[in-house]
């Protein structure tokens, strides 16, 4: 496929009809309809059938777009990318943070610093714990802001926080409960437990373990912010991160680390070979200001 066809093959799948392709290209539908005919012909399959009058995918058009869509999302990073070098060192920041660090952290990081330095842009998407290799090895995320990082020799990781384990329930589940709790509190209880929630989940299994207790876990779910909302709607309580808790927390919902203190490091990645720019190393300090905030509050 040349990237004629590509160009084509997008806007056609996208929109759902050549009318639509044609207009979201700025060209006539008989261009549209040609560079699809020839597209299919170079290719030796169908990539729509006509269904009741709309063109419907095939299902090699289905595994074609898959491929498609991301090319176009790195090309969108390039265009960006060329803008950034044209307005001459103003700094593209592409940030990658943990599902926990989407809402509150990130956030709040990224508009102090743009009030100090409003020419900088931010590509901002949130990774699990397995895929930090994976953007930063290709090149979609500058940095990747994550809990206990994977070793690795290609990585350089830097502690910026330490976070806190705890227990986010409703007030009225625990009334009067203490500043600290012990993960017996939740035997005969409710939990909402999390699939592979990566080194914290780790490490509250390993301080389960430890005490001998065997929780039933009534949902389990895969990120954690489901689970806040479970909590909040009252269907059990969930053990997460103090980052988490701090986007649940409200009149209702309540959190209280676990006694004894289960801590993991908060840590920047980037790759060894690859330093952090200028607007990068200084964004970094900023999040740094804002996770020591946080644990003062």
């Amino acid at each position: 496929m040349s990237l004629r066809h590509i160009e084509v093959f997008h806007a056609v799948y996208t929109a759902g009809s050549v009318i639509g392709a044609a207009q979201s290209l700025h060209v006539s539908q008989p261009s549209v309809s040609k560079v699809l005919r020839h597209a299919e012909s170079r290719l030796g399959y169908a990539l729509f059938r006509r269904v009741k009058g709309r063109l419907a995918p095939t299902d090699e058009a289905h595994a074609l777009f898959r491929e498609v869509d991301e090319l176009y999302g790195r090309i969108g990073s390039l265009q960006i990318t060329a803008r950034n070098l044209k307005r001459g060192g103003e700094g593209h920041i592409r940030l990658a943070v943990v599902p926990s660090l989407g809402l509150g952290i990130a956030p709040q990081a990224i508009a102090r610093f743009r009030r100090r330095y409003p020419q900088v842009s931010f590509d901002v998407r949130t990774v699990h714990h397995s895929e930090i290799l994976k953007v930063l090895y290709e090149r979609e995320s500058d940095i990747v802001v994550a809990f206990e990082a994977p070793p690795h020799p290609r990585l350089t990781l830097v502690d910026m926080a330490i976070g806190r384990v705890g227990l986010l329930y409703r007030e009225a589940d625990l009334p009067e409960a203490p500043e600290a709790l012990d993960l017996a509190v939740l035997e005969g209880r409710d939990v909402i437990g999390i699939v592979g929630s990566g080194p914290v989940g780790a490490l509250v299994s390993a301080e389960m373990e430890t005490h001998g207790l065997g929780l039933a876990e009534v949902i389990s779910v895969h990120t954690y912010y489901v689970a806040a909302a479970l909590v909040r709607h009252g269907a059990g309580m969930a053990v997460v991160d103090e980052y988490t808790a701090r986007s649940a927390i409200d009149d209702q919902i309540r959190f209280r680390p676990l006694a004894p203190a289960v801590r993991f490091r908060v840590q920047c990645v980037h790759l060894d070979d690859r330093a952090p720019s200028g607007a990068t190393a200084a964004f970094v300090e900023t999040l740094v200001q804002v996770f020591a905030e946080q644990g003062q509050a």
